[in-house]
């Protein structure tokens, strides 16, 4: 953070005046949500190994990441939301309207200003690298400002308890950011519908094969200056090829994302390839388009039965990280696999 100083006071005003404020809604919209009907709730969740506690819902929350917007929307919580930021792709229809009427304090990663400016009482992130000095500034700089802070316990799997996938982390997010701000029936029944979704998935791996007989598949998500970037065994993406009956060619590397070669996908020859759509994000190798071109005109790569026989399934790259979104993604995946034969 480049100003602490300057950003404790106006924080501390902030603070001030947003005890005596009431909720951006008053109730009488459709889509309203139920935040709004309850403002005296005291709460306390874990988030990260840290305590997070508000004695009433919290009123000018500030998401740091799409991935937390959009969850936030979801649940109906736009009327309590002060301003987001990092919008990596166009937001989904349904949170259009919602996510029109809130301000957005950086197109991008915010910094300490830019926060500050939003006068926020919470701050909610998909990832703890956007709680650094140089970017939103630490959580303990904010909890020292008396500004509670909360991540997805999917980005921190070491302090949650031992055992649980990442689907359920993240569905312990909408569960305990609907406990903090009253909305504990919405965020049951989302969790719920992810769950049964989920479990529809999970229908393709009794007849995907077994051990060995399970087909292999890599995640591309990226190509930056002719690299690949694929799913490696923490990221969301192996969670979704074990669900599915499938298995990830790269679960050997401790990475979400691991920068690879051309050659050791090749030798690693999958079943068939699943291609991160980002064409949204706009970056040179993003789109679905450019990465096939990548693979057919790749002397080693284009070779592979996956590439030569069009065993490639195509998703929006966005819902390939943990996100309200990730279930569309496991979706596409299992459907996929039937579509080219791997379900019996």
């Amino acid at each position: 953070m480049r100003h602490p100083a300057r950003l404790g006071i106006a924080l501390t005003i902030a603070l001030a005046t947003a005890g005596c404020s009431t909720a951006a809604g008053d109730g009488s919209r459709a889509d309203a949500g139920p935040a709004a009907q309850d403002g005296a709730k005291a709460a306390s969740v874990t988030s990260c190994g840290r305590q997070v506690s508000f004695a009433r819902p919290p009123q000018r929350t500030v998401a740091l990441d799409q991935t937390s917007t959009e969850t936030l929307l979801e649940l109906g919580l736009q009327d309590r939301m002060a301003g987001t930021a990092n919008l990596k792709t166009k937001i989904p229809a349904p949170y259009e309207d919602a996510y029109a009427k809130i301000p957005v304090i950086a197109p991008k990663i915010a910094t300490g200003e830019q926060l500050r400016a939003a006068t926020p009482d919470f701050v909610v992130s998909g990832s703890t690298d956007l709680y650094t000095k140089d970017r939103a500034g630490t959580r303990e700089e904010l909890d020292a400002l008396k500004v509670p802070t909360f991540v997805s316990a999917v980005d921190c799997p070491q302090q949650n308890p031992a055992g649980r996938t990442p689907f359920e982390l993240l569905f312990s997010d909408y569960e305990n950011l609907g406990k903090l701000f009253g909305a504990e029936e919405r965020a049951g029944k989302l969790a719920a519908d992810q769950r049964a979704a989920v479990a529809r998935a999970g229908e393709n791996a009794s007849k995907a094969g077994q051990g060995a007989d399970r087909p292999t598949v890599v995640h591309l998500y990226s190509v930056f200056n002719g690299m690949p970037y694929v799913a490696g065994r923490t990221g969301m993406p192996s969670e979704m090829s074990r669900i599915v009956g499938a298995k990830n060619a790269f679960d050997d590397v401790g990475e979400d994302w691991p920068e690879v070669t051309w050659e050791e996908v090749a030798r690693r020859d999958p079943d068939f390839i699943v291609i991160g759509d980002l064409s949204e994000r706009g970056r040179p190798g993003d789109s679905a388009a450019e990465k096939r071109a990548a693979m057919a005109q790749h002397p080693v790569i284009s070779k592979l039965a996956a590439v030569r026989e069009n065993k490639i399934l195509e998703v929006p790259g966005i819902e390939l990280d943990p996100s309200v979104r990730s279930v569309h993604a496991l979706g596409l995946l299992a459907n996929g696999m039937k579509d080219l034969g791997y379900v019996r």
